[in-house]
């Protein structure tokens, strides 16, 4: 049977290689049809368009409230979210009752900036991906088999962004259990790319992507633990850092597991259209363990040893998709420019990385207790037997869940000594460099492509199992007007490093681009 499961897969992942050209001639099909009706309306309030800094300036003078500020950002969800569906469950009457009380905490105090040091995040408006613990909200995390399920209590996360000030507005989709690089769920229905309707705004934390994409949240809390951040906000064109593995805890997060690998697996980390925000929200999130990530350490660029890759190359490039070209002179000009700012620019080879999928599969896979849509009892027989169900609409499990319980149970064999291999490839970083290297091999796919798109998955997954700190950076947008980008890898404990290289690059390029020009009023 595992012989028949692995040429089965292998035979899906050339289909993949092959299928990949026709959506791009579908794409341009598309394009000529429906040329500027697919995208997100233009924003039309200033206050959407402030960073975290920008907005507590602003609080402190007593130029804006906290209410002003909330009732932007729900003005603006309610705005996007009929087309997108992003949201499983609001919360709005009660953060905006919060928002009062902040502007009432604020115009009480005596010193404004004592009150912002301890709070750093008071007043500001902030949405959760639903597998991070929300108290009292919906927790169903995509499965009809959890549709009843309700957070008891808040994730440490979501506890430590709500003690820093911070107002949740609502639970964001995500796909079943988080296994997906599409946000698409029986019950919750499909979440829409607000640059191309007909996109995917990606996967597991689809929901953030895209209502940070169109301007409807500050920030979001997202998790990853294959790409799960990374991989939205490359669709959905904003900021994703996925932290140094076990910095960051998971407590209140679904999926979970006693393994204790785990927590060096899946990160949470937060989500936003500005570069500047990363370092405090990643400080927030980490609690005590921000000391060992020198955050507040300023990094000298010109010190920096920056790598850069276009991919995977050899046979194991030969078994994947090309990247796209967008994303390849992405990175190129990257490159340029900070080889014209006299840092060391080197064109990394990478020649260990081979059988990344199937390397990168199998760390997940020898989890133990770790939670599936299938438990343990079902026998990979019964898994395909699901999944013929699944495609006639007869499981109440989704495809594209299912498709990944099988790739990573035909993975757990995969010995250690290559990923030991993997490890050895990237030393190079040491505590001074950074790696540019493909979030993915290509943008956002079109709805009905995205489970082509899962072969990609191991450009995130390897660097989860090998527990570096990753961020994507938005690099504007491709010929079809959709985003592209790229992740910034550093070592282990360097997050600074590549939040640092984030902001530069936003400085550089301009970052998060909006799916509309923005239409202030005179």
């Amino acid at each position: 049977m595992e012989f028949f499961v692995r040429l089965l897969l292998v035979t899906i992942k050339f289909v993949a290689i092959l299928a990949y050209p026709l959506q791009v001639v579908f794409r341009l099909w598309v394009k000529r049809l429906f040329r500027n009706d697919t995208q997100s309306p233009p924003i039309k309030n200033r206050i959407l368009t402030y960073n975290i800094q920008e907005l507590r300036n602003r609080l402190r003078s007593r130029k804006l409230k906290s209410y002003d500020i909330v009732n932007a950002y729900i003005t603006r969800i309610k705005l996007v979210n009929p087309i997108l569906n992003a949201v499983v469950e609001d919360r709005f009457i009660a953060a905006l009752r919060e928002a009062r009380a902040a502007d009432k905490r604020i115009a009480a105090a005596g010193d404004l900036r004592q009150l912002f040091e301890r709070l750093p995040l008071l007043g500001m408006p902030v949405t959760v991906k639903e597998s991070c613990a929300l108290s009292g909200m919906r927790f169903a995390v995509g499965s009809m088999s959890r549709k009843r399920l309700r957070a008891q209590e808040d994730g440490l996360v979501v506890a430590r962004i709500r003690a820093a000030g911070a107002i949740p507005l609502l639970v964001s989709a995500t796909p079943e259990y988080c296994y997906s690089v599409d946000t698409d769920t029986l019950i919750n229905g499909r979440t829409l790319n607000p640059y191309d309707y007909g996109c995917t705004p990606g996967g597991s934390s689809g929901g953030e992507g895209a209502l940070n994409g169109a301007g409807a949240s500050l920030f979001g809390i997202g998790s990853d633990i294959g790409g799960s951040i990374r991989i939205p906000s490359l669709f959905c064109g904003v900021f994703g850092h996925k932290p140094t593995g076990g910095i960051v805890p998971v407590d209140g997060h679904f999926p979970n597991s006693t393994d204790p690998e785990f927590k060096n697996y899946l990160v949470l980390g937060p989500i936003t259209r500005f570069a500047t925000d990363l370092s405090l929200l990643l400080g927030i999130m980490a609690g005590t363990n921000a000391v060992k990530l020198r955050l507040h350490e300023p990094v000298e660029l010109s010190k920096l040893k920056v790598h850069y890759a276009l991919g995977f190359q050899g046979y194991n490039g030969l078994m994947h998709q090309g990247v796209e070209r967008a994303i390849k002179r992405a990175i190129r000009k990257a490159a340029t420019y900070f080889t014209r700012l006299g840092l060391d620019v080197k064109h990394a080879k990478l020649p260990g990385f081979c059988n990344s999928l199937e390397i990168a599969l199998s760390g997940i896979a020898r989890l133990e207790n770790m939670q599936y849509v299938l438990d343990g009892q079902f026998r990979m027989y019964d898994t395909l037997k699901e999944l013929a169900r699944s495609s006639t609409g007869k499981s109440i499990y989704t495809t594209n869940a299912l498709i990944f319980d099988l790739m990573r149970r035909n993975t757990a064999f995969m010995p250690n000594q290559q990923l030991e291999e993997f490890k050895q490839e990237t030393e190079m970083l040491g505590d001074d460099g950074v790696l540019l290297f493909p979030t993915m091999h290509a943008t956002a796919p079109r709805h009905g492509f995205a489970s082509l798109h899962m072969w990609g998955v191991d450009y995130t997954l390897l660097f989860n199992v090998l527990g570096l700190p990753v961020t994507h950076v938005p690099m504007g947008l491709n010929g079809f007007d959709i985003p592209i980008g790229f992740s910034v890898i550093a070592g282990p404990y360097q997050d600074r490093l590549c939040l640092s290289v984030a902001v530069e690059l936003e400085r550089a390029f301009g970052g998060w681009l909006p799916p509309s020009p923005h239409d202030f009023a005179r």
